[in-house]
């Protein structure tokens, strides 16, 4: 009886191993792909911007740029999703018969429009009614002498002149400084004193008398 226990344990000792074995050289085998592309949308053909890249069922992935540029390590045979509010997702699966260790693609994405429901707001009755309120409504003077001040030229003019970025283009910026804050991870940001591009603009800056130094 221990004979035949030993037989069995041995065989199955043996079926374990060959199953790691085979399991490890398949992960091996899987090659790292450098995975680039361009998201556009169907319509206009327009990149979109800060949109999702993600290996399915995984953690790992990017987001495009302002220009709909994006670029990750994967490996073969991977199922990459696509996502963007406003549009379809979609899916791209990396070929494993790629002769190099990179792959680019342009990824379009179609639009996806939501239609809700109607809503119709009555706040009177009649519009009789409302042009009766409304003319008969009484203002703090207080409320109305704050809104002229808020409101005065000389307040609008100095915020005209001061005022260097709205709220648009704020989100504009902290949305591209979080795309090259995730498009370096892991990786070290590109040198700028090394762009010939870069020392052109301070050079003309520099010569138009643009460049200001704050001391």
């Amino acid at each position: 009886m221990s004979f035949f226990k030993t037989v069995f344990f041995s065989i199955s000792f043996l079926f374990v191993i060959t199953t790691v074995s085979f399991a490890q050289k398949n992960i091996k085998e899987k090659k790292l792909i450098q995975f680039s592309g361009v998201l556009v949308s169907g319509d206009s053909l327009q990149p979109i911007p800060y949109a999702s890249i993600m290996i399915k069922n995984s953690y790992h992935g990017t987001i495009s740029d302002f220009y709909g540029f994006f670029s990750f390590v994967a490996n073969e045979g991977d199922v990459i999703e696509f996502s963007a509010i406003g549009f379809k997702s979609d899916t791209y699966i990396i070929p494993d018969t790629l002769k190099e260790s990179k792959c680019s693609l342009i990824q379009v994405l179609l639009n996806d429009t939501v239609y809700l429901k109607q809503m119709v707001v009555f706040p009177w009755p009649t519009r009789e009614q409302f042009k009766q309120a409304f003319m008969s409504l009484n203002v703090l003077d207080d409320d109305l002498l704050r809104a002229q001040k808020n409101l005065s030229p000389q307040i609008m003019l100095y915020l005209a002149k001061n005022v260097k970025m709205d709220g648009s283009m704020n989100h504009k910026n902290y949305m591209q400084q979080m795309s090259s804050k995730l498009y370096y991870a892991g990786q070290f940001p590109s040198n700028n004193l090394l762009n010939p591009l870069a020392w052109s603009k301070f050079v003309k800056a520099w010569q138009n008398g643009d460049l200001k130094i704050e001391r």
